[in-house]
C-alpha cells in the first residue's frame, strides 16, 4: 500500500484532547522501558522530537531526576497540554522545557543533546529526512537516540483491524486519527532508506510490535 500524508500538525483542541486523554500508557512505557534497556539511566540534556501532551517527558524526569528535557512539539494546542500536565508536578517541571517549534522552525546549538527521543512524530512530516538531520544537527556524538512510530500495514483492512484492536473504546475524533497515522506511516525498509541518505547508519531499526518500529543507536 502506497503512503497517504496527513496533517504535520494535530492542532485542533478537540483533537488535541482526545490525544491527550486516550489510553497510551502500554506505548509510553514500552517506549521508556526501551531506552533503560538499551542506554540505561538518561542523564544530560534529552532532547524529545514531538512531545505531544509531554506524557513521555514526564515519565523520564520522573525515572531521572538530575535529567533535563527539551520537549518539543509543533503544534500550539499540544504545548499548551503539555504545560498544563506539567503544572501538576513542580518539580519535573523545573527540568522540562517546552518548545512551540516545527522540526524546521527549531533552532538548538549544534551537538548540545546527550539523548534525542521521538515518539510518533515522523509519520506525520512530509519531508522525513529534515527529522534525521535535526537529530544529527542536535546529538553529540555518543548520544543515545531512540525513535518509535507507526509502521504502516499492507492495506487498510489491516489498518482497521489494529484500529479496531487497540482504540475500540476511543473517540471518533481518535480512531480517524489512528486509521489515518497507520495509513501515512513508513515501513521499516523506508526508514532504513532514510537513515542511509541521512548518514545515519550507526542507527539499527527493527519491528517492536505488530503497529511499531524502532530506530535506536548511538551516534558517532
Amino acid at each position: 500500500m502506497q503512503r497517504i500524508p496527513e496533517p504535520e500538525l494535530m492542532d485542533e483542541e478537540k483533537q488535541a484532547l482526545a490525544y491527550a486523554q486516550a489510553d497510551f500508557e502500554e506505548p509510553n512505557n514500552q517506549f521508556v522501558e526501551t531506552f533503560l534497556s538499551l542506554f540505561g539511566q538518561p542523564s544530560g540534556t534529552m532532547l524529545d522530537l514531538g512531545c505531544g501532551p509531554a506524557d513521555i517527558p514526564l515519565r523520564f524526569a520522573r525515572q531521572a531526576t538530575e535529567l533535563h528535557i527539551i520537549a518539543v512539539d509543533g503544534a500550539p494546542a499540544m504545548i499548551k497540554l503539555a504545560n498544563h500536565t506539567l503544572s501538576q508536578d513542580a518539580d519535573a517541571k523545573a527540568r522540562i522545557e517546552t518548545v512551540c517549534a516545527s522540526i524546521q522552525e527549531l533552532r538548538l546549538p549544534p551537538q548540545s543533546c546527550d539523548a534525542v527521543i521521538s515518539n510518533s512524530l515522523l509519520h506525520h512530516l512530509h519531508e522525513p529526512l529534515a527529522f534525521w538531520d535535526t537529530i544529527r544537527h542536535c546529538g553529540r556524538t555518543g548520544a543515545a537516540v531512540l525513535v518509535m512510530d507507526l509502521s504502516r500495514p499492507q492495506g487498510r483492512a489491516e489498518a482497521q483491524d489494529i484500529v479496531d484492536t487497540y482504540a475500540v473504546d476511543e473517540p471518533a475524533v481518535l480512531r480517524k486519527d489512528f486509521f489515518n497515522s497507520l495509513l501515512a506511516a513508513f515501513t521499516p525498509e523506508e526508514v532504513e532508506q532514510q537513515l542511509t541518505a541521512t548518514g545515519l547508519c550507526e542507527l539499527s531499526v527493527k519491528q517492536a510490535s505488530d503497529r511499531h518500529w524502532i530506530a535506536y543507536g548511538v551516534l558517532q
